[in-house]
């Protein structure tokens, strides 16, 4: 009655926020989930081990979802632990990995099977549940389970378009030091320019990805307030793609491998962490002992 998983990271493309159309693209950054389910019917006990000080609130809301999903919630508690490389709150889609592999993991203790689509869309309700989304994030959750890249329509929870990402691409995650909470992204400015990050998601349907990207991270740094100085050098560096990661204040920077030590040493002018990712087209799945 017990069992681990794992889900890997995603990173924008087209942020939904705006329009509730997305895109987004898996990276190898990943978040395992360990479920011990319990005899104690409606008790949650959850741990992020590599961030204690987070609420765990997401991890009690996703299991509920499932438990619930096939009418256990008064058989079963459970406690969870899970660890990850992704830093929490800041556009990382760390909610997201951890939703996937949560989910993953207590269908799995649960000795049940459910398709792909459901796991994600339970995952993307207790997402919701737990506020820490503001559209449901279907496409970060996608993107995230199935790697690759997908274009989504998350108001319908349609993947519209899912491929392959090239494996030969390096990305790049600026983050400073502070973190943005989802709940306080300020939507109303986001979705003033709407029409702008449709020109974006046309892009991304068109499968010219990195200039979404990039166009999406410089409409969303307008809206939400943050500095677009940071992608820009990036670009002049030589990189394919850089721009706001989700609702930020991370950087997601595409580059291929000859200008990685360029692009990385325009990034060190600034105060903040670097992490280095390579592109993910593996899926989420439930781990062996």
């Amino acid at each position: 009655m017990q069992a681990k998983a794992v889900s890997h990271g995603a990173a924008t493309i087209v942020n939904a926020i705006a329009t509730g159309e997305g895109a987004a693209f898996g990276v190898d950054l990943w978040t395992k989930a360990e479920v011990k389910l319990t005899n104690e019917p409606g008790i949650i006990k959850g741990e992020i081990l590599s961030d204690p000080s987070e609420s765990t609130i997401l991890i009690e809301k996703t299991v509920k979802r499932v438990l619930a999903y096939f009418k256990l919630e008064e058989v079963y508690g459970a406690k969870v632990k899970t660890w990850s490389n992704i830093p929490i709150a800041r556009g990382l889609k760390s909610s997201s990995a951890a939703a996937n592999a949560i989910s993953l993991a207590t269908v799995a203790a649960l000795g049940k099977t459910l398709d792909d689509l459901t796991i994600v869309n339970l995952g993307v309700d207790a997402a919701l549940d737990a506020k820490v989304t503001i559209t449901g994030a279907f496409d970060d959750a996608c993107a995230s389970y199935f790697g690759g890249v997908v274009v989504t329509d998350n108001t319908k929870r349609q993947i519209i378009k899912r491929l392959r990402a090239p494996e030969n691409l390096h990305v790049l995650f600026y983050t400073p030091k502070e973190k943005a909470y989802t709940i306080n992204t300020n939507v109303n400015r986001a979705r003033a320019l709407a029409s702008l990050v449709r020109i974006a998601y046309r892009e991304a349907l068109n499968g010219n990805f990195w200039t979404a990207l990039s166009l999406n991270g410089l409409i969303y740094s307008s809206a939400l307030g943050y500095d677009p100085t940071i992608a820009i050098d990036a670009l002049t560096a030589g990189a394919l793609a850089a721009g706001l990661c989700g609702k930020g204040p991370a950087v997601s920077i595409v580059v291929h491998e000859e200008n990685i030590d360029r692009v990385k040493q325009i990034l060190e002018a600034y105060e903040g962490t670097i992490i280095h990712a390579r592109v993910n087209n593996q899926k989420a799945k439930v781990l062996g002992e």
